[in-house]
């Protein structure tokens, strides 16, 4: 039967898509624009959106196994659209798994949308090296990381590794721990990140009040306090690196800098 990926150009979603049509398994991908698509040929795409139900119902008619990510808000009756299907596959959050992050914004919507569905097997990477991209622009335009807790140390985990956990999880194969807490192969600071892309690179360190004000050009205010509470945590050593991936994917996850190898173009 046909696998729905929800979120087929997003960073885990695309990956998805390739292992699931490596695996010889049939895809249905949904987007929100068909003309952006810019799939495999042998990927049937539909335009969808979680925000319209009933393209929804279209996407799902023949579809026995769903793969999504965590969206804002989302409520029973969006959710219950799902019922009935073999398996609905959710790309949440790790931090809902870690006792310090009671009562974080971030964790707890990811909470609330797992809690929504009747049956979900949610996957749930801590820290996505994909992250680093928020670097990107500094990096070319002045060769500089503006970093709050810069030797915070998380386990950044490679896109396609979060897809290969969340494709094992759809075919079946993943092990009971495939819901567990899913990282890289290994802890670094955010500044051996840096060094990692290019060892040339400058440091700045930012105060938390200066972090604020950074990331609040790009977030509301209960992210930020989300977000530098997660920061500060790995400071003090609260973001451990885990053997969720290789436990179900039989090998270990990639190392940091061949996530930074497979996107050098983004920071030229």
């Amino acid at each position: 039967m046909t696998t729905l990926v929800i979120g087929a150009r997003g960073s885990v979603g695309r990956h998805v898509v390739d292992h699931l049509l490596t695996a010889g398994e049939p895809v249905r991908a949904s987007v929100r624009s068909l003309h952006k698509a810019a799939l495999p040929a042998a990927v049937s795409v539909v335009e969808a959106d979680l925000t319209r139900p009933e393209t929804i119902r279209a996407a799902l008619d023949g579809i026995s196994k769903v793969f999504l990510y965590a969206p804002e808000h989302l409520t029973r009756t969006q959710a219950a659209a799902f019922r009935g299907l073999d398996r609905v596959v959710l790309l949440s959050s790790g931090s809902v798994l870690l006792p310090t992050a009671i009562g974080n914004a971030i964790a707890e919507q990811h909470r609330a949308v797992e809690q929504v569905f009747e049956s979900v097997i949610p996957i749930r990477p801590l820290v996505l090296a994909s992250n680093a991209l928020n670097w990107a622009r500094s990096i070319r335009s002045e060769g500089v990381v503006r970093l709050v807790h810069p030797d915070a140390m998380t386990a950044p985990i490679h896109e396609r590794d979060i897809a290969a956990v969340a494709t094992a999880a759809l075919l079946g194969t993943a092990s009971s721990e495939v819901s567990s807490l899913l990282t890289g192969p290994r802890l670094l600071s955010q500044r051996e990140q840096v060094a990692a892309i290019d060892p040339g690179l400058r440091v700045e360190e930012l105060s938390e009040a200066q972090a604020r004000e950074h990331f609040g050009r790009f977030e509301t205010a209960e992210n930020v306090e989300a977000i530098l509470h997660f920061i500060r945590e790995a400071a003090e050593g609260g973001s451990p690196a885990t053997k969720t991936a290789e436990n179900v994917l039989g090998r270990p996850p990639v190392e940091f800098r061949e996530w930074v190898r497979d996107h050098a173009e983004d920071f030229r």
